[in-house]
């Protein structure tokens, strides 16, 4: 269920590749601290009943990297105990970001999905354009970012730049290959979650077809209206039935929760 929540930002396949002195490129973080935590619940959905199946967490803390302060994001998730006899999962993404350009130095992938392990490291090399993996060197774009650097440099986009039906760029490297990534922001609207009703900015991610999730824009993304932009709920069909997302606890954000409208 980790992959779920990892998915929110992350999986897309775009058509416009980065260049670096694309406006893009390099954004400075305005939106996360050190200390941030955010819990989320992952429900499985079918014929209208939503089940809690699994829980996933991101925390971020401010450390070194080869003499650089980076931030260390590491995402952490699992199915609960009842459901592990179907499909157990225990997954760990670590994301090493840079402090000053938002970009990845180091990106480590430990997962346990229904049998399925992999273990992968990959160490970015943005002068050359190069990344380093357990399986070769890779030539990657201007701007790279890692499947969980991307959900940071995502909530410091500024929409207010944007109007309904836009399109917004990165590129992503992800199992050997790069991808050319966007959102579609759809607006603003008020949100009830398992957390409370929020004011919320709207997206979608154009998403890669695989075992899990259909392509096309299917899935549906709700950041909080505020300076955190934390993710508030995601929702999506997968292969049989759908799931949903909510962040049920957070700790150490960077403002306050401006809009939470009431706690449910």
């Amino acid at each position: 269920m980790k992959k779920l929540v990892l998915f929110i930002l992350a999986t897309v396949v775009l058509s416009t590749r980065l260049d670096a002195d694309n406006e893009y490129c390099g954004v400075r973080n305005i939106a996360f601290v050190n200390g941030e935590s955010v819990t989320f619940k992952v429900f499985y959905t079918l014929a209208g009943m939503y089940i809690g199946a699994g829980e996933a967490s991101f925390n971020v803390r401010l450390t070194n990297l080869n003499n650089k302060p980076v931030y260390h994001v590491v995402g952490d998730g699992k199915t609960y105990s009842f459901y592990d006899s179907f499909f157990k999962v225990r997954d760990k993404y670590e994301s090493y970001i840079d402090t000053a350009s938002l970009q990845p130095h180091k990106f480590i992938r430990n997962v346990y999905e229904g049998g399925y392990t992999k273990f992968q490291t990959v160490n970015f090399d943005h002068t050359a354009n190069k990344a380093v993996t357990n399986y070769g060197t890779f030539n990657v774009p201007n701007c790279v970012q890692d499947v969980v650097s991307s959900i940071y440099y995502a909530r410091n986009i500024d929409f207010q730049k944007y109007k309904p039906g836009d399109k917004i760029p990165f590129s992503m490297f992800l199992d050997d290959e790069t991808y050319n990534l966007y959102i579609r922001y759809m607006g603003k609207e008020t949100i009830k979650t398992k957390y409370g009703k929020f004011r919320a900015i709207k997206f979608k991610p154009l998403l890669v077809k695989g075992t899990i999730f259909e392509g096309g824009e299917k899935m549906t993304v709700w950041v909080s209206d505020d300076g955190n932009k934390i993710p508030l709920r995601v929702e999506s069909p997968i292969s049989v039935g759908s799931v949903k997302v909510d962040m049920m606890s957070y700790r150490n954000l960077r403002y306050p929760l401006s809009s939470l409208v009431s706690v449910r």
